[in-house]
């Protein structure tokens, strides 16, 4: 399932993770680190809302 930045419109795709902040591709939104944020706006994870 895709995730988007309420804040900033990032969409996270599990399919790519995010190569930014050394996320593997495969990497569902539930098992990101604590500290991730969007790489675009730096929003945690909390301003987040499935897509899919």
């Amino acid at each position: 399932m895709r995730y988007i930045c309420a804040n900033c419109g990032y969409v996270y795709d599990p399919e790519d993770g995010d190569p930014m902040n050394d996320i593997p591709p495969g990497t569902p939104f539930e098992d990101l680190p604590d500290e991730w944020v969007c790489p675009m706006c730096y929003a945690n994870q909390d301003q987040f809302d499935p897509l899919d």
